[in-house]
């Protein structure tokens, strides 16, 4: 009887033990839980008090890009600038400045160093599609079918497409016959594909090189990236590595003082390239702090009104941008 009791309480002390053991397993995967959770709303709210600070790092960068791009307007003719004032340049030099705990890096572009779609000229077109490898029956296709998406009639060039070809498509659409409002129309023109309007891989777009702010059918040496000077005809790459050189340090005042880097061929060349600069900007800014892996991104294209005074003519955030060294200021 004595050694059932003992096999009973001993039983009854098992089924406790597990119990109990149970009981501990299922509080500590709640207190686990409760840990994760917590964890995670930590990092969560971290990331996006992060987030709200490169956002603000990246607004300051433009607002600093427009206040340089003010001091230009002022002082571009000055005879000499005090180290440390020295001018921006805007052939997307980067520059970066640290601020509170934080960095941005800003670029300033003048939109008369691309080529303009609606008022350039179409060798221009031609030979920076070359330079980015478009050729033969491609590069036919997509030059006159650009020609006649802005042109105001029906007539179709040898290559190109109206209203008739894009009906055809699986999702119908006329062409506009008129200049174009942005580069993102591009990609509705027979021939061009999103790799080359927007780049892939190493490869820039068509979207870096074009513009539809120039207003301009020349190209400013100051301001234009290798592959925009490339597309000039009677350019070497010899002179144009001369010519970016040369705005490393310098600025051309002149048309005078760009003759002297441009060759035998300069009297082929100098019709399509000007030392005038234009009063509209595209700004890109970055903006990191000291612990963060990635930032926000901010482009905007501002027209310069007065010399107090500017037009934004668009501001998207967030943009794919990335970090860069800075230029010497």
């Amino acid at each position: 009887m004595s050694n059932q009791g003992f096999q009973v309480d001993n039983k009854q002390k098992g089924i406790a033990l597990l119990t109990v053991i149970w009981v501990l397993t299922i509080l500590l995967v709640i207190v686990f839980s409760f840990t994760y959770l917590a964890r995670t709303e930590t990092q969560a709210a971290h990331s996006f008090k992060e987030g709200i600070e490169n956002k603000f790092l990246a607004e300051a960068g433009i607002e600093r890009g427009i206040l340089e791009l003010f001091y230009r307007q002022k002082y571009r003719g000055a005879a000499f600038l005090l180290a440390g004032n020295e001018l921006w340049r805007t052939d997307g030099a980067p520059y970066s400045i640290p601020l509170g705990e934080g960095t941005y890096s800003v670029r300033l572009f003048d939109e008369s160093g691309k080529i303009d779609l609606n008022t350039g000229e179409v060798t221009l077109l031609k030979n920076l599609l070359t330079g980015l490898g478009v050729t033969g029956v491609d590069l036919e296709t997509i030059v006159d079918s650009i020609q006649d998406w802005k042109d105001k009639d029906d007539l179709i060039r040898l290559n190109g497409a109206e209203s008739e070809y894009y009906k055809s498509l699986p999702g119908p659409y006329k062409a506009k016959n008129a200049d174009f409002d942005s580069l993102e129309e591009l990609i509705m023109v027979k021939g061009i594909t999103r790799e080359l309007l927007y780049g892939a891989g190493n490869q820039k777009g068509l979207k870096e090189f074009l513009t539809v702010l120039g207003k301009t059918r020349t190209i400013n040496a100051n301001a234009a990236p290798k592959e925009v000077l490339m597309a000039v005809p009677g350019m070497s790459l010899e002179v144009a590595e001369a010519i970016i050189g040369f705005r490393r340090t310098n600025e051309f005042k002149n048309d005078q003082e760009l003759v002297p880097l441009l060759g035998p061929n300069a009297n082929q060349i100098k019709p399509f390239l000007t030392t005038a600069s234009s009063n509209t900007f595209t700004l890109e800014s970055f903006g990191y702090g000291k612990r963060s892996q990635l930032g926000a991104g901010i482009r905007a294209a501002v027209s310069l009104q007065s010399v107090n005074n500017y037009k934004l003519i668009y501001y998207k955030t967030p943009v794919t941008l990335k970090k860069d060294e800075p230029s010497p200021k």
